[in-house]
């Protein structure tokens, strides 16, 4: 911000010339990206579903015993 104020005599981090390199294309980054987007969603559900059984089990249990 200062160097906004004060113009790019004064902003660093223009001079760094800092550009992050990846060492691969971009397709390859979207597919993977879009594989660990499923894996991600496929886990949500398979814990959603056992956390679900495991409710209904001590639930049962609970109602079982009142």
């Amino acid at each position: 911000m200062l160097g906004a104020i004060l113009g790019s005599e004064f902003n660093v981090l223009s001079q760094l010339n800092f550009q992050p390199q990846i060492p691969i294309d971009e397709g390859s980054l979207a597919t993977g990206g879009i594989i660990a987007l499923v894996a991600i969603l496929v886990g949500t559900a398979i814990a959603a579903v056992l956390g679900g059984k495991a409710g209904e089990r001590y639930h049962r249990k609970v109602d079982r015993a009142g």
